[in-house]
């Protein structure tokens, strides 16, 4: 039995909730707070109830409920359901791994929540530790990734890890089953990055949400699975990483924690926009500087997010959050990046597209990594440049 698996499972079912740190907890709150306003919003887009009509149609015993839409399903439905909409505006908090935690792993927290009596307190202690074995994982990945393992998507990666802690946590399984949780979560890590801006990457959170849920319902009746999903040469690392150190998964355990690590988003898109979006805000403040009297603008970047830069002209809401020139564009027009900036209307608007067609974007190898560099050329000749190290949030 794998070292890694036991130290985790032991932590994921045993750690006191008394002896979270008190600032801990607190971003626990924060996080809930943000997930639930963002999976509001995105009830009120017709989109979603695409996924919904389909759960609807079911007709599944009315055991959770999908938050803002005033109806019940089973508890695995609505951990899909409730990870969807917790991730479709692409609002979410997000970890230095990329991870977007709360979106695969509170859905199915406050899905077997409903089942049974839960204090607020066990919880969030079920969110914390949790999420911190999603992404201990993660950073061990992002590391070490093997070739062409950042294709996939590392919030359902990692996330159905995430949600199965939380899952078994809550259903008091016992050290075996959490250890064979994992490996049913782990066998159904999925989600391509290819899919990004399109409905299909929600529903990666949402299927990590589910597949994560469903892992703790059958390993609690006896479902086995590997003991080695994380130290096995073919398990969910071997196949995605190499050279990598599995230790650095369980160092600290109890003692360091991930959460502080999270961040909360100030802009309603991909999170690799959001230096752009910064200096694009900073640059607008500049004298003589509208629309009409810029000449063109010059991104930089580290290493540019592929999907970011695949189309320049986005073709719906959707896409436009992964799409550089749209961040930018907006944010320079606009003065803001909310979900207002991100819709079919905005995407299409044939102002921003001109803005759009001036902006160019170039790697640079000597800019550190997440920083941005945008240079702003006016129609008069003159020029504003703007650099961010540190993207807000």
């Amino acid at each position: 039995m794998g070292q890694t698996e036991t130290a985790l499972a032991k932590f994921v079912l045993d750690f006191p909730t008394q002896d979270v740190p008190a600032d801990v907890m607190h971003l626990a709150k924060r996080c809930l707070m943000n997930y639930s306003g963002v999976a509001l919003l995105a009830t009120l887009d017709p989109a979603t109830d695409i996924l919904l009509d389909v759960l609807r149609a079911e007709g599944c015993a009315p055991a959770a409920t999908v938050i803002g839409k005033g109806f019940k399903t089973s508890v695995q439905n609505a951990a899909l359901a409730n990870g969807f909409l917790g991730h479709f505006e692409d609002y979410d908090d997000t970890h230095t791994t990329v991870i977007h935690p709360s979106a695969p792993i509170l859905p199915a927290a406050l899905a077997l929540s409903e089942q049974r009596t839960v204090t607020g307190k066990d919880f969030l202690a079920a969110f914390t530790d949790r999420k911190s074995t999603a992404c201990r994982i993660g950073l061990v990945l992002v590391e070490h990734f093997r070739e062409g393992a950042a294709y996939w998507h590392i919030t359902n990666t990692c996330g159905v890890l995430g949600a199965a802690a939380a899952a078994g946590r809550l259903l008091k399984l016992n050290q075996g089953q959490m250890i064979y949780a994992f490996a049913i979560a782990g066998t159904q890590a999925s989600g391509l990055r290819e899919v990004f801006g399109s409905m299909c990457k929600p529903f990666h959170a949402g299927k990590a949400a589910q597949n994560g849920t469903l892992a703790a319902l059958l390993a609690q009746r006896g479902f086995t699975g590997t003991d080695g999903i994380f130290e096995g040469a073919r398990g969910l690392i071997g196949v995605m990483a190499s050279g990598y150190d599995i230790s650095e998964a369980t160092k600290d355990l109890g003692e360091h924690w991930e959460l502080p690590q999270n961040g909360l988003k100030p802009y309603a898109c991909g999170q690799a926009n959001h230096g752009f979006i910064d200096a694009a805000l900073a640059l607008r403040k500049h004298p003589g500087v509208t629309p009409q009297t810029i000449k063109h603008i010059q991104g930089s970047v580290e290493q540019f997010a592929p999907a970011l830069v695949r189309r320049r002209h986005p073709r719906s809401g959707l896409e436009s959050k992964f799409c550089y020139y749209h961040s930018v564009a907006a944010a320079l027009i606009d003065g803001q990046a909310l979900p207002a900036q991100f819709t079919d209307e905005r995407a299409a608007d044939p102002v921003l597209e001109s803005l759009r067609n001036r902006i160019d974007f170039d790697e640079d190898p000597s800019l550190p990594r997440r920083a941005v560099r945008v240079t702003l050329e006016l129609n008069d000749g003159r020029t504003y440049t703007e650099r961010v190290d540190h993207p807000t949030g």
